[in-house]
């Protein structure tokens, strides 16, 4: 299919705000020499894009849509919750991979109040579809939880997934090593936890923890 001029400007932009981002970090890039790069006059850099927030906004939702593909299909392959949130995590690992030096440079951006933050109201739409696939291997592996609790463990996950990704962009062990570990372990560890969690003798703590959790994230 012909991609039409103004997306294929669109796409140079964006790859070479992108190049230039690994290169020198986000915050010392300019936009005019985003458009020198990308071989546009400034007027046009900022007409496909208001400022390098909305790039890099672009380029969550690319990899988004890149990766959803391939999470859903590997979700339909998948028999276990093990396997589910693997390939969930594991397809994030590999997306990232070649811009794991600017989600380093990001990072800092963790408040909630600032838009490129993972948590802020202008991801809410991204954050909602990576909670979905979650949710899809959560209910697919049909868990067993008490009704309390059950409901906040896809946003439970996610915040799981968000920790292994801040963890890998700072390790510098060699091809990332400790990551590794830390992710075979971990997710080991967070499978027994909820095969024991709904043993009845839990009950006390089953109550705490809906309460804790309702606390943090409101009524599920």
């Amino acid at each position: 299919m012909k991609i039409k001029k103004s997306d294929e400007t669109r796409n140079r932009i964006l790859e070479a705000a992108l190049t230039i981002f690994r290169e020198r970090g986000f915050e010392r890039a300019t936009m005019r020499e985003i458009a020198t790069a990308a071989e546009v006059a400034v007027g046009a850099a900022y007409y496909y894009f208001e400022s390098k927030d909305a790039i890099v906004m672009a380029f969550y939702e690319r990899s988004q849509g890149e990766m959803s593909d391939r999470i859903e299909a590997g979700l339909d392959r998948c028999k276990t919750l093990e396997t589910r949130l693997s390939t969930i995590i594991s397809t994030k690992f590999e997306c990232f991979a070649p811009n794991r030096k600017l989600l380093g440079a990001l990072s800092a951006h963790v408040d909630p109040e600032h838009p490129l933050s993972p948590f802020s109201e202008e991801t809410a739409a991204i954050r909602k579809v990576d909670i979905g696939f979650f949710s899809r291997a959560v209910e697919e592996s049909e868990v067993k939880l008490p009704a309390s609790i059950k409901p906040y463990l896809p946003r439970l996950l996610w915040m799981y997934q968000m920790g292994l990704i801040l963890f890998w962009v700072y390790d510098r062990s060699e091809n990332q090593s400790k990551t590794k570990v830390l992710y075979e372990k971990s997710l080991k560890m967070l499978l027994i936890t909820l095969k024991v969690a709904g043993v009845p003798l839990l009950r006390p703590l089953h109550r705490l923890a809906a309460e804790l959790l309702e606390t943090v994230y409101g009524k599920a």
